[in-house]
């Protein structure tokens, strides 16, 4: 199901390797430029600016081209004519990403990748318009509107499996957070089948995992286990899913009463045993994203420990915070560091890629662009009442005013 060959993207993936290697020193000149030659790939690719760019053209362009094409030739037309058209604007959309990448050999290049995106927001868009005429927020939707968050999470799995963009797949996590709306009004319930969804997915995807070690589909499952560990987790910790979390937080604990004490008090200990399974499963199978998952589940914890046990929160909270995970940072590190050269089963602190310099550098910039402001100095206002005059230069006594 995969658009792209298995030999184009371990081709790519052992060129994004060498560049690596090459960047830290680790192969000679000669020997880049030669294994260079070996990693050519017929697929065309870019850097992250010019995709960002391209991705929001094309997304920009689509939308004009659909809008133009409603104001001139649909002249007050019925929200199912509406709804007809932009599924066919979804199929044009799709067909158009699967030209792009069969013809053009584009790969993740944000071209295809936005028209993949808009296919799914058509579908969706039309779906509704077409089949169903209430609000999909209303408070007593249609029971068969269950369609559409479906048909958008499974379209987005497959664009997830057949472009290999890893945000695909985070959309369909997202509207699988639809589908219990419309079958319970039970929040616990609510809670409990998008927890069962993730995990489903979850065993799925380790039991992929476990086929295709040391390849590129690795490097693919990685990100989206991460993401579903972190969908479960957020699943079940009941103070972070609440809608009014500021004010719960600092108000009081008004997820408590939402939920039945047995319920309430099992995420709980859930949240808390969650973030240790989850660091060793990242520790065990040597992946950076899942212990980052795992990383970022465990501060969670921390953070919704008070709200969750009813105590007052206070502003030095997270100060604390930040000195605890400064300090375990550290002494994880010298941990490591006094390691036979540095290294513990497998694991250093030195940096031996140039991936995080890398995405250092995108972080910058990214910041630069957000930020210009603070970044480059507004323009100087010279002061009317400085003057530079009565100069005089060599001994023939020449004078004049600068």
């Amino acid at each position: 199901m995969r658009l792209y060959s298995a030999s184009s993207e371990e081709t790519l993936r052992a060129r994004k390797l060498l560049t690596d290697w090459a960047g830290e020193g680790f192969l000679t000149k000669a020997q880049y430029q030669r294994l260079e030659q070996e990693t050519v790939s017929e697929l065309r690719t870019t850097n992250i600016f010019l995709w960002l760019v391209l991705f929001l053209f094309t997304l920009i362009s689509v939308g004009a081209a659909a809008a133009l094409f409603c104001v001139v030739f649909l002249s007050g037309p019925s929200q199912q004519t509406v709804g007809v058209f932009f599924l066919i604007f979804a199929a044009v959309c799709y067909a158009a990403a699967e030209v792009a990448v069969s013809q053009a050999r584009l790969y993740h290049y944000g071209i295809e990748e936005a028209l993949a995106v808009c296919s799914v927001g058509f579908l969706c868009a039309g779906l509704q318009a077409t089949f169903f005429s209430g609000s999909p927020y209303s408070p007593k939707p249609d029971a068969a509107q269950f369609l559409v968050p479906a048909a958008g999470a499974v379209f987005s799995l497959w664009i997830w499996r057949r472009f290999g963009l890893s945000y695909a797949f985070l959309a369909a996590m997202i509207f699988a957070l639809f589908l219990p709306g419309y079958w319970t009004s039970s929040h616990s319930a609510q809670h409990v089948i998008v927890a069962a969804f993730y995990a489903t997915g979850l065993a799925v995807v380790a039991a992929a995992r476990s086929r295709h070690r040391f390849n590129y589909l690795e490097d693919a499952y990685s990100p989206v286990e991460a993401l579903l560990w972190l969908g479960i987790y957020l699943a079940i910790n009941l103070q972070l899913s609440s809608l009014n979390l500021l004010a719960q937080w600092w108000g009081g604990t008004r997820a408590a009463s939402e939920f039945a004490r047995p319920f309430y008090w099992t995420t709980w200990v859930l949240i808390w045993c969650l973030p240790p399974i989850v660091l060793a499963r990242g520790l065990r199978q040597k992946d950076r994203s899942v212990i980052a998952a795992g990383a970022i589940a465990a501060i969670l914890t921390l953070v919704s420990n008070k709200p969750y046990l009813g105590w007052q929160r206070h502003s030095w909270d997270p100060m604390l915070l930040g000195i605890l995970l400064t300090a375990v940072a550290f002494f994880i590190r010298r941990w490591l560091a006094r390691g036979p050269g540095g290294i513990r089963r497998g694991f250093t602190a030195a940096r031996l890629s140039g991936k995080d310099k890398h995405w250092m550098n995108v972080g910058a910039a990214g910041f630069g662009l957000l930020s210009p402001h603070s970044v480059t100095p507004g323009p100087q206002t010279g002061s009317p009442d400085v003057r530079f005059g009565g100069g005089q230069s060599g001994g023939g006594g020449a004078g004049g005013d600068f």
